[in-house]
């Protein structure tokens, strides 16, 4: 999910940011953003939401270029 990461710099949140406005900690959107672990399914509505995205683009590769 290294896609959260370029999605979240893209809208200009910090980890921080991101991670309040899901009730997670900042070292578990570092851990997501590492693929040490991933989001739990409930999060992703909630994720892509924030991100502008739709869940499938989560699991891409490379961020589409018009999410970007």
């Amino acid at each position: 999910m290294k896609s959260i990461k370029t999605r979240r710099e893209g809208i200009g949140l910090t980890q921080a940011q991101f991670a309040d406005s899901l009730n997670v900690s900042r070292a578990t959107v570092a851990m997501w953003e590492t693929e040490k672990s991933y989001p739990r399914a409930d999060l992703l509505p909630k994720i892509a939401q924030l991100l502008g995205c739709t869940i499938d683009d989560l699991y891409a590769d490379k961020p589409s270029q018009a999410a970007v």
